[in-house]
């Protein structure tokens, strides 16, 4: 049974309140709960080829990086929780991590290497909430993958396209380099990865066509 969801709650609460073995996934918004919408499988699909050839990468290159299933960002203001769809996390940080090993919570933005969120129609959180919170905890990269242009016209252009932004944390601040179609995607902590923006946005369309070829 889950249990009603407060009105408001730090991030510890939010902690204690989480419901075990639940279908539904929540996080914490500036001390309000709220329930996660239930992803498409397109959705899914560009979360999955993300994770897949990050892994892939980081195994190549023998990086001491890792992508956990489970996970949780505090803020560092205590009243916000966040599950980005992908999330890559430095194992050496991880040891200085208070909470990780029996919680899975992370609190340092030095143990994050990389944190993906994958817009949906709730795209105000990503552009919002999250990239103010993720650039205070001091994640050095953050993408916003806009596979299908939901976003403001203030944040991707005039006329909305699919574009991926990669966040890049500079002396404490973000700054932000969008990649469309074509576009190699330049990931400071992936230089290496060799993608697109069309790829991750087709991610199902472009995994059949290499298994046909």
């Amino acid at each position: 049974m889950i249990q009603a969801i407060p009105k408001s709650a730090t991030f510890d609460q939010f902690v204690a309140w989480y419901p075990e073995n639940s279908e539904y996934r929540y996080e914490l918004h500036n001390g309000v709960i709220v329930e996660m919408p239930l992803g498409t499988g397109d959705r899914s699909d560009v979360a999955g080829f993300i994770s897949g050839e990050l892994f892939l990468e980081i195994r190549q290159r023998q990086l001491p990086y890792l992508v956990p299933k489970e996970y949780l960002i505090k803020s560092s203001n205590d009243k916000s929780g966040y599950l980005p769809d992908v999330l890559v996390l430095d194992r050496l940080e991880l040891l200085k991590e208070p909470r990780w090993k029996k919680e899975s919570i992370i609190t340092m933005g030095s143990s994050i290497r990389l944190a993906v969120e994958v817009v949906s129609t709730n795209w105000r959180d990503d552009y919002g909430y999250k990239l103010i919170d993720y650039e205070a905890l001091g994640i050095a990269e953050y993408w916003i993958v806009d596979y299908l242009g939901l976003g403001g016209r203030r944040y991707i252009g005039n006329p909305k396209r699919p574009t991926l932004s990669v966040y890049e944390l500079v002396e404490g601040e973000y700054q932000i380099r969008q990649f469309r179609e074509d576009d190699r995607i330049e990931s400071p902590n992936f230089p290496g990865l060799s993608l697109t923006a069309r790829q991750i946005f087709q991610a199902g369309i472009s995994i059949l066509e290499s298994t046909n070829e």
